[in-house]
């Protein structure tokens, strides 16, 4: 039997979370409705609605996560939030940082359409994006320790967000009106050598609005991770990982296959080499490689709310957070030097191999200055100066200051907001490959074995560290919305609601090399010493947001915005759902919309720049099969890393999308909540660059994107571009490519066991099938599956799943916490991923003023990663970026609040 309280309850936690929390969240949920139904109903504004209603009107499906759940699971920063959601498929992390230039950014991917499809927003409003890319904001900056809860809008949102909000919406928001005082102290121990974690922070408030008619507070968070370097994981074991012909000693070719001094004992007695199955060797470097980067992260927030009347309050909001990632990779490798077999003076080289199949007479067209007939090209690492490193610093501010009440009825919040991102990209480890080309050339340095002592005298000058890049980019922000009750207009039993507001931002950013620094170390990085990448725009939208009950039953709720940008032009985007509620037991819901998301100011704007490509590949031509064509050379042409040519493209069109959901929401008893919701969306016009794993598979359909020299060469080194002589490039400038289409289900589930003496006990589900995901290269081309697949980028996954179960018995309770992904073909098609689970626990004691302690474990069986042969990532023999290296991690939490 169903009374009016269970009745409320089960709306309330169906509503204002849109399903159930997903896993660690679940018993904040459930708690959540419990407090809404013992509590005067007052009128809030949930994540996907700008209508300010008592909270079991909407029916949006958002997903709600308490902070105070997700400390006990352990965690304590926001890419472990976003590693733990069904709904997140794909995730940039702090790792992906190794080997690339993104300052360190952590980012969010709902549906796996992309982390720029998916809108962050801090206690409502936009945060500055990236200003490397311009992409999405860099989750690092968000201050963990002063959110209350997370927000996920599992829908589009674009009729009420505008750009970005396509695969859907994570709202953090912080405590507004927080007082007294509270420290917390935390570590985690990995059980394996590396990753060890420390993190504090001290929270302080004061003034209660009703009474003193302010609130100040201030929250200081401090996170420090150890790096996993390369030696204390053994997944780079599974297989030779990270290949590279750039080798110590050096490989060499005279215009033929390739040799190694090396090769005679089998690539055994160099440094991590391996026989190239000629009489050459290739190196492998994933042993360099951290697994993660170390990390500190600070941020500090500030908040002061001003009651200025009863219907009035002004807040002033300041963040300012700063994250420096620090990640190694294997020394600097040099593709592109020349050796002299006999030197200016006249003498011999007296490095020179003493190889019979060499000609003394060997020339070619196009040679540098300074290179004699019967040189030889040389490949070769430069071990002598050590491991490099890149060292980012990302920091983020932001500033608002806002004003919300009531006025003749309306309930009003505007805003004024200025965001601030700023990335700078150090190098160390680094040389001159100015001096060192000159060094082998001239018979100085040694590439095959021991240096002289003007050999070494010369390296340790050539060595550099530096500024290589940075960053700027910043948004000045003013919105206004108001909202409020109409009529009874069809007598169901309840007014109707109406929302309007307005917004205009200007958004610019700013990135650039460091020429004097990046012409030095172009070969090892190939940044382009000369790229400088800016752009700005102004925006406008107006929206509007309608909900009609047309019966007691029945609401419809419709909502339209239209956006003005400065650089593109206009995008409109409505959007309509419903709410059905059949008995009292039973709720139907769904929701239909378009979407838009413009393209980046960097997508736009960035400049043209030669770099090395992501993964190794044969020359479809010069080594189809890998087998190397006639008068061509192995170690040039099969296994390498080719240039590739990015940059930005002025005449790019937004990508637009359709979103629609259908979803019911059950309790056949009490306490007991089951949800289903089936959602899709479909995409096209989506920006991005071509895949080069489909590239390189199929050179004839591409075959516009190759741009070979004379000789019909791809070139292995970047200082060897944009020189025309000898530069041949992959063209993967950014363009609008074809659609995406998937859809699939959300299951969640939550029951709650209430006892005399035991307790309450809450067990909870939380899972996403995605039924299909498909994509195209372009336009009307053909559509590629990825469920279950490594295609393209990566694979998406079948199933991911999260369930828990929490006790709670007075200050103490325990949880027991399991995560799923299921597996999928590989990178190489003949190997499969194994699916992959793992638990954590953790027991707490807390007091509600005074000492709390939480105990758990991470990965309590120490689950291995899954191998996988990808070469997206610099670590192998897994993909980091969905899988977590630490293995059984023990974490202690202490906290004093007062």
């Amino acid at each position: 039997m169903f009374t009016e309280k269970t009745i409320a309850k089960a709306l309330r936690l169906v509503f204002s979370g849109g399903a159930i929390a997903a896993g660690f969240g679940l018993t904040g949920q459930a708690a959540l409705a419990q407090d809404a139904a013992q509590a005067p109903m007052a009128r809030v504004e949930i994540t996907g609605s700008a209508i300010k209603r008592i909270d079991a009107e909407t029916a949006v499906p958002v997903t709600i996560i308490k902070a105070d759940d997700l400390r006990k699971e352990g965690i304590t920063t926001i890419e472990q939030v976003m590693s733990n959601l069904s709904v997140s498929q794909a995730q940039t992390g702090t790792s992906q940082s190794v080997g690339a230039s993104t300052g360190g950014a952590s980012y969010a991917d709902l549906r796996g359409i992309g982390a720029n499809k998916t809108l962050v927003l801090l206690n409502g409003r936009r945060l500055a994006n990236n200003a490397y890319d311009s992409s999405a904001p860099d989750l690092n900056m968000i201050p963990f320790a002063a959110l209350e809860r997370v927000e996920v809008l599992r829908d589009g949102a674009s009729a009420l967000y505008g750009s970005d909000a396509v695969g859907g919406v994570i709202n953090f928001i912080t405590k507004k009106d927080f007082q007294g005082g509270a420290a917390t102290f935390g570590e985690d121990s990995p059980q394996h050598a590396g990753g060890k974690s420390v993190n504090a922070n001290v929270a302080f408030g004061f003034g209660d609005l009703d009474k003193d008619r302010y609130n100040f507070s201030i929250v200081v968070d401090h996170q420090e991770q150890k790096a996993v370097t390369g030696t204390e994981r053994p997944f780079n074991t599974r297989y030779a990982g990270g290949l590279s012909t750039s080798t110590y000693p050096a490989n060499y070719y005279q215009g033929g296959d390739s040799y190694n001094p090396a090769a005679a004992s089998g690539c055994t007695t160099g440094d991590k080499l391996i026989s190239d199955g000629g009489t050459g060797c290739r190196m492998t470097t994933s042993s360099y490689v951290d697994y993660i980067p170390r990390n500190v992260r600070d941020s500090g927030l500030l908040r002061g709310t001003f009651k200025l009347s009863e219907d009035h309050e002004l807040g002033v909001e300041y963040l300012t957070s700063q994250s420096k990632v620090g990640a190694t990779i294997a020394p600097v490798p040099y593709g592109g030097l020349y050796m002299n077999r006999t030197l200016a003076n006249g003498s011999l080289n007296p490095f020179y191999p003493t190889n019979a199949a060499l000609s003394p007479t060997y020339t070619e067209a196009n040679t540098p200055a300074g290179v004699l007939p019967g040189f030889i090209h040389v490949k070769w690492r430069d071990l002598p100066n050590g491991v490099r490193q890149d060292q980012n610093t990302n920091r983020q501010q932001r500033f608002v200051t806002s004003l919300q009440g009531t006025v003749a009825g309306w309930d009003y919040n505007t805003a004024l907001t200025w965001n601030e991102n700023k990335v700078r990209e150090n190098l160390v480890g680094y040389s001159d490959g100015n001096l060192i080309t000159a060094g082998v050339l001239n018979g100085i340095i040694n590439p095959f074995g021991a240096q002289t002592a003007a050999g070494t005298a010369l390296l340790n000058s050539a060595a550099l560290s530096g500024t290589v890049q940075s960053a700027k980019g910043t948004t000045t922000g003013l919105d206004f919305h108001a909202s409020r009750e109409l009529g009874d207009w069809l007598h169901a039993g309840r007014g109707a609601g109406l929302a309007l507001g307005a917004q205009t931002n200007y958004e610019k950013f700013e990135s650039a090399s460091n020429t004097e620094f990046a012409e030095k170390v172009v070969a090892s990085t190939g940044i382009d010493p000369t790229a400088r990448n800016a752009g700005s725009r102004h925006t406008y939208a107006l929206y509007g947001e309608l909900n009609v009950p047309i019966l007691k039953t029945l609401d419809v709720t419709g909502s339209i915005r239209t956006d003005k940008y400065s650089d593109f032009g206009n995008s409109t985007n409505p959007k309509v759902s419903f709410r059905f509620q059949p008995s009292s037991a039973v709720l139907v819901r769904g929701s239909y919309s378009t979407g838009f998301r413009a393209p980046s100011l960097y997508e736009i704007n960035a400049s043209q720049s030669y770099t090395n490509s992501a993964g190794t590949y044969d020359d479809p031509v010069n080594c189809p099969g890998g087998v190397v064509a006639a008068g061509k050379s192995r170690a040039a042409n099969c296994s390498q890393q080719f240039q590739v040519l990015n940059g930005g493209n002025t005449n790019l069109s937004p990508e637009k999308s359709k979103n629609a959901t259908l979803g019911v929401v059950l309790e056949p008893i009490n306490n007991l909540s089951v949800g289903v919701d089936l959602w899709a969306i479909q995409l096209r016009n989506t920006i991005g660059v071509l895949s080069a794993d489909d590239i390189f598979a199929d050179p004839v359909k591409y075959a516009d994107v190759y741009h070979r020299t004379a000789s019909g060469d791809l070139s292995v080194d970047g200082s060897q571009c944009p020189n025309p002589a000898t530069c041949g490039y992959v063209d993967l400038r950014t363009q609008n490519l074809g659609g995406v289409r998937t859809n699939g289900v959300d299951l969640t589930g939550n029951y709650r066991l209430r006892t005399a003496g035991y307790g309450n006990f809450t067990l909870g589900l939380n899972a996403t099938y995605v039924h299909k995901y498909e994509y195209q290269n372009s336009e009307g081309g053909e559509w590629h599956q990825n469920v279950g697949v490594y295609s393209g980028a990566g694979p998406i996954f079948r199933w991911q799943n999260t369930a828990n179960l929490t006790w709670a018995r007075g200050e103490f309770s325990a949880g027991l916490t399991g995560h799923y992904k299921s597996g999928y073909v590989d990178q190489d098609p003949s190997y499969h991923v194994a699916s992959y689970s793992t638990f954590d626990t953790y027991v707490a004691w807390t007091q509600k003023k005074g000492i709390g302690i939480t105990a758990g474990v991470r990965n309590l069986a120490d689950r291995t990663p899954p191998l996988s042969y990808q070469d997206a990532a610099f670590q192998a023999g897994y993909d980091p970026r969905y899988y977590d290296p630490l293995g059984r991690t023990y974490y202690v939490r202490a906290s004093y609040s007062f």
